[in-house]
């Protein structure tokens, strides 16, 4: 009896043992708390995310329209439907803001060029041409207020337009300048000035969102009309490719 009863005491230590070693860690789930805390940061970053995009689209707007002297971040906070300190809160005064809105809107006609015209395709230089001032169109008719943005500049010269030039429009020269070049050797773009060509082209692609209002009312013309604005894309390819 007494071997057995040992026997008993064995087995049953030894169950409760495996029993505490399957136990699972009580710290093994986060606590509900934590998960909380996770989901509001996130709603907290979305939310500031579409407050900065809303700012930016409001003072684009705001500074085609008024101008930089004309703007304020009163009116911006406005037209974004958001209190002013919000406004400031992001950017510290209209300074920074224009400035932004400048880098953004470049850096987005940057993005999409490069998914048009990946830097490393095997497109030829007429091509590449070709595509990215017909990106360009594209996003002047989905941002009317860019190219009068950045008329407002070129209107007087002074500190932003030289910041401009130093900080985008050097850099997007840069870019396409070698392309016109190539394709002016290759025989498929006119002969002339590739600097002047390069801001025709910036002229022909922007003249849809600058006369909007005097096209639509002289000829019936409408962004929103796709084909129209192909035939118009057809008219500077025929004039400009060879």
């Amino acid at each position: 009896m007494y071997p057995e009863r040992l026997l008993h005491d064995a087995i049953g230590t030894g169950m409760t043992q495996a029993a505490k070693i399957t136990e699972p860690p009580t710290d093994a789930v986060a606590p509900p708390a934590a998960g909380r805390r996770r989901n509001e940061n996130r709603r907290e970053q979305t939310r500031a995310v579409e407050t900065r995009r809303a700012i930016m689209d409001a003072a684009l707007n705001e500074f085609a329209e008024r101008g930089f002297d004309g703007a304020s971040m009163r009116h911006i906070g406005e037209r974004a439907g958001l209190e002013y300190t919000l406004i400031t809160y992001h950017f510290r005064n209209k300074d920074a803001l224009w400035r932004a809105v400048a880098e953004d809107a470049f850096a987005q006609i940057e993005e999409k060029w490069n998914k048009a015209v990946p830097l490393d395709s095997q497109m030829s230089a007429a091509d590449r041409v070709r595509e990215e001032f017909r990106t360009f169109l594209q996003f002047t008719i989905e941002h009317t207020a860019f190219h009068h943005f950045m008329l407002r500049e070129n209107q007087v010269s002074g500190p932003r337009l030289t910041w401009l030039k130093e900080n985008v429009l050097v850099k997007t020269r840069d870019r396409i300048l070698p392309q016109i070049r190539a394709a002016q050797a290759d025989g498929a773009l006119i002969k002339g000035d590739p600097n002047l060509l390069y801001y025709m082209l910036i002229g022909m692609t922007s003249v849809l969102s600058s006369l909007k209002g005097e096209m639509s009312e002289t000829i019936g013309f409408s962004l929103d009309n796709s084909k129209a604005v192909n035939r118009y894309w057809k008219l500077i390819e025929q004039a400009v490719f060879t």
